[in-house]
């Protein structure tokens, strides 16, 4: 009987050990006693950096087929210059700095109609003139000339009541629209571009106007800008009425350009958040999954401004190069073929100017695939890219 009891005794004792032990047992890594919150994880890189570096540079290459056989000497032509200007800054092919001091010159490049359309023209200049070393100082000449001629024309105004670039000045006659957005304001990236290779102390102070405005007429900050990365102005289709296309995207260049100008913190901070909303899915803008715009076009523009505000801030805006590869995987793969309608058109790389597998976005010839427009825009979209994943690369190695 005492050695069934002590048995007994000796089995309670072993349970209530165990239970102890397993109430009190070490948590596993990165849990709680309380319930979990469910946080979104972040999105994760496909495959190695230096691959996804490599597949982006082939991937670029292989849109400049078409692009170089539908260029154009127009703003569109000068996106693609801006991508191609990357993609050499990332490869240092010495063939793509010939194209466009031999065949396909800068220097013949129109100014267009609309200020932006110049000021697309001045920023293909001075990339060019800044990832070929400094050497060919005609391209900051005439992006100077171009630049002024403009201003002289009147196209820096405050006619509304605050200072802005418009696309013609107030006093231009003719049948048609005299507006500004954030296109025409790019024009003060190149001021701030061409002061900091001029030092010329008047297109610092036309930068500044531009976002600070003066004693008497505000700028587009206090005019526009609601806090949060919230830009607010009238609204209408893009490029035709709407203030800020891209959900105001346009000012992480401006700021970008500002910042590294200046030094000064407001800049950097109001880029970064309006980075930060535009690409937070839960925001509305771009896709939960692959982070395109659902509704509009000129994703080339879209994503190197995008990636101006990360250039500035890479530390708070880490997600932001996974977030481009998962979005230009997208387009390149048709939307993992489920596409409704041609993204990449796999004959000739034809590229569509709108990114939205199902269509019906708002913008200018979003429909097109292949363009001199829509491959522009890829080419842009997808050189800036290469150059980030270059500069990563090149980072790590530090």
């Amino acid at each position: 009987m005492r050695s069934k009891y002590f048995g007994s005794l000796a089995l309670a004792l072993i349970l209530v050990l165990c239970w102890i032990f397993f109430i009190n047992r070490p948590a596993p890594p990165g849990a709680t006693s309380e319930t979990p919150t469910v946080v979104q994880q972040a999105p994760s890189r496909s495959s190695s950096l230096p691959d996804v570096l490599q597949r982006t540079i082939q991937r670029t290459y292989a849109i400049d087929i078409l692009f170089h056989k539908v260029y154009n000497a127009e703003w569109e032509g000068a996106y693609g210059a801006i991508g191609d200007a990357y993609l050499y800054a990332a490869t240092g092919d010495p063939a793509l700095l010939s194209l466009y001091t031999d065949t396909y010159r800068l220097l013949d490049m129109k100014n267009g109609t609309w200020v932006d359309d110049r000021a697309w023209v001045c920023l293909a200049e001075m990339t060019w003139w800044k990832f070929s070393g400094g050497n060919n100082k005609q391209w900051i000449d005439d992006a100077r000339t171009r630049y002024l001629e403009a201003r002289n024309e009147g196209r820096l105004s405050h006619h509304e009541g605050y200072w802005s670039w418009y696309n013609y000045s107030p006093g231009a006659k003719g049948n048609f629209r005299i507006f500004t957005n954030s296109n025409m304001n790019q024009m003060a990236a190149v001021a701030c571009r061409l002061y900091e290779a001029t030092h010329d102390r008047r297109f610092y102070n036309d930068a500044l106007l531009i976002w600070n405005g003066d004693a008497k007429y505000p700028g587009v900050e206090k005019k526009f800008y609601r806090g949060n990365g919230i830009w607010k102005g009238d609204e209408g289709k893009a490029a035709f009425g709407k203030q800020f296309p891209w959900e105001g995207a346009g000012m992480c260049a401006i700021g970008a350009a500002l910042f590294r100008m200046t030094g000064e913190k407001k800049y950097k901070e109001i880029a970064v958040a309006t980075a930060q909303r535009i690409m937070d899915p839960a925001n509305g803008w771009v896709d939960p999954k692959d982070f395109y715009q659902i509704r509009m076009d000129g994703n080339g523009a879209f994503v190197h401004f995008i990636l101006d505000a990360y250039h500035i801030a890479p530390d708070r805006l880490s997600d932001i190069p996974v977030k481009i590869e998962k979005m230009l995987e997208h387009v390149w793969t048709n939307h993992h073929g489920t596409a409704l309608t041609t993204l990449h058109r796999p004959v000739d790389d034809g590229i569509r100017n709108g990114w939205n597998p199902n269509g019906g976005e708002d913008g200018y010839n979003v429909n097109e695939v292949g363009t001199v427009h829509a491959q522009a825009e890829a080419v842009r979209a997808f050189g800036v890219f290469a150059y980030v994943l270059h500069e990563m690369k090149e980072q790590n190695r530090k």
